[in-house]
């Protein structure tokens, strides 16, 4: 079973990096190694986005929820490959 890998991506002037560090840190701290890693990748423009294995599971404009960010990681890292 191959571990998902996490990519976040955050705006560097709107100042997000604090909750993309909080954000890597929560998911880090949950799935320790059963996850690939996390990775933060700069951006502008307000983007802050967060994608498992290249697919989207959160995306600014929607109302960001933890839990349901853990919960849609969690389903990926219990797939078999």
């Amino acid at each position: 079973m191959s571990k998902p890998t996490v990519q976040i991506q955050y705006c560097v002037p709107c100042g997000h990096l604090p909750r993309a560090l909080d954000v890597q840190k929560s998911i880090l701290e949950r799935f320790g190694q059963r996850i690939e890693g996390v990775m933060l990748k700069t951006g502008s423009g307000g983007v802050f986005t967060i994608d498992v294995d290249g697919e989207r599971i959160y995306t600014k404009p929607d109302e960001f929820e933890l839990d349901a960010i853990m919960q849609s990681i969690e389903a990926r890292a219990a797939q078999p490959a």
